[in-house]
């Protein structure tokens, strides 16, 4: 991967907003999917996670590069910029399966996507690092269904509770 991508803040936010983007929409997906069972809620909350969230970590990914006295402007923003695109671009391509399936099967699909895109990211990390790609995806990938159950989970409590 470090052969494709020169930019080390281009690096920081494609693997930044790639993994954010998959996470924080599969966890959005299964949690108002479990709550409302409403294909309208589901991507709506997808279009604003592509907007609001990929803003709001371009943001928090700026600072914290701008926190470090030896980072470079060009790094800075290299990592801004590619935060928001990878991000705005993997939560948008959750709406995919939305538009074109019933929604179960939706968020069925959806899940998959995400974890193969983490499954993906999690190889290449790995062998960027010299490390064993399988126990690094299996690690990412734990993460990803802990994430995954969980908003299941709060999104049916939230459905009995307030529903």
């Amino acid at each position: 991967m470090r052969k494709f991508i020169k930019s080390d803040g281009a690096r920081t936010g494609l693997f930044f907003g790639a993994t954010s983007g998959v996470i924080t929409t599969i966890g959005l997906i299964t949690g108002l999917n479990a709550g409302t069972r409403s294909l309208t809620a589901v991507l709506g909350g997808i279009f604003i996670i592509a907007v609001a969230d990929a803003m709001s970590d371009a943001l928090g990914i700026h600072l914290a590069e701008e926190a470090d006295p030896k980072t470079t402007a060009e790094h800075v923003w290299s990592a801004t910029i590619s935060t928001f695109v990878t991000k705005f671009v993997f939560a948008l391509s959750f709406a995919v399966p939305l538009l074109v399936l019933p929604l179960q099967q939706a968020v069925i699909a959806s899940v998959i996507w995400g974890m193969l895109v983490i499954a993906v990211l999690s190889y290449f990390l790995a062998r960027s690092q010299n490390s064993s790609p399988a126990a690094i995806i299996a690690e990412h990938l734990g993460i990803a269904v802990l994430v995954v159950v969980l908003s299941h989970l709060i999104g049916a409590w939230v459905n009995r509770a307030f529903g």
